[in-house]
């Protein structure tokens, strides 16, 4: 952008100049920096919406909603510290230091790591739910599912640190000049992280839905032939119904997820060294961060309760006596 400065002369009981910058930024920038503002700040407020509604409501303690409860406190993370910064250095030199260049960096990989375990935890949860319904509510519990959530968080964080060991103990490291804060991960260690953190999850998530789809078309068709013999029939598709909506919205959520991360993931496909840039504006990550903003939108569109839920928490009806009780399914 190009800068100007103006000598300004003011008058009171005497005269004297002083010298103010005025920045005028290009139109482009300014637009850049307004919508990526714009995403981050609605980033944060769904994902802070969605916590709060599954963290309030009883009836909505649910081993798949604790799922989605992890789910956007990565996401929270992603618009609460890492847009903000990249909005910052998009054009500014980075002056924070290398140590915490290399920590942003290992905050920004943990929380990458935590999203995509997410994601196969939730492909299983509805693997489970579909294909073992009768032994689902047993298997699949509220404990289970808090202590699976807690050993994806802690392994995230063990096995990013050794990812970027190297940067932890010479901070900037891969820096050119003054003021940049670049990781650069060689192509060995990024063709490890590619398999451990996008190829083997992908497989087991398509391969999980690719059940559940099967599962899913066989149940329709069994149900259409005998639902005038099946006793309670009005009941039990009905249960079926929701299972099978739960793994269509989550269904689309790892989908929008995989196109967001793809691009994100490019240089280790090609075998080429991955290097990130904080002060760069690469669509790749911008991409993959935007996976966070989505990710609510979908639950707006296609849950009900998060819906009911928003208009509950907006209008403060969530302060009054016994509202956590209340019964938005």
């Amino acid at each position: 952008y190009n800068s100007t400065q103006l000598n300004v002369t003011l008058g009171a009981s005497g005269s004297f100049s002083a010298l103010l910058p005025l920045v005028l930024v290009d139109p482009i920038a300014m637009l850049i920096y307004v919508l990526l503002s714009a995403i981050s700040i609605i980033t944060v407020t769904l994902n802070t919406l969605v916590i709060i509604s599954i963290s309030h409501f009883r009836k909505l303690h649910t081993p798949t909603n604790l799922l989605l409860l992890s789910l956007a406190v990565s996401d929270l993370l992603v618009g609460l510290l890492l847009m903000p910064v990249e909005i910052i250095y998009i054009e500014s030199c980075w002056f924070l230091g290398d140590i915490v260049c290399s920590f942003y960096y290992v905050i920004d990989y943990v929380i990458t790591s935590a999203s995509v375990a997410n994601m196969v935890l939730i492909s299983i949860d509805r693997y489970m739910a579909i294909c073992n319904p009768m032994t689902y509510h047993t298997k699949v519990t509220q404990k289970r599912v808090e202590v699976c959530i807690l050993l994806c968080w802690i392994a995230a964080i063990l096995y990013r640190i050794a990812i970027l060991y190297d940067h932890l103990e010479n901070p900037g490291m891969s820096n050119s000049c003054s003021g940049e804060c670049v990781v650069v991960i060689n192509y060995i260690s990024g063709a490890i992280d590619l398999v451990c953190t996008f190829i083997l999850p992908i497989l087991i998530i398509i391969v999980l839905y690719l059940r559940v789809f099967v599962v899913a078309v066989t149940q329709a068709h069994a149900m259409r032939s005998q639902i005038a013999s099946v006793r309670n029939h009005d009941q039990a598709p009905t249960v079926k119904k929701t299972e099978l909506k739960a793994a269509r919205t989550l269904g689309i959520v790892v989908i929008v997820f995989l196109c967001c991360f793809c691009p994100y993931y490019y240089p280790s496909l090609t075998g080429e060294d991955t290097s990130i840039d904080a002060s760069s504006i690469d669509v790749e990550i911008w991409l993959a961060h935007f996976n966070s903003c989505l990710n609510p939108v979908i639950y707006a569109f296609f849950y009900p309760w998060f819906r009911k839920s928003m208009k509950l928490i907006l209008t403060l009806q969530i302060l009054k006596p016994g509202s956590s009780n209340a019964n938005i399914l």
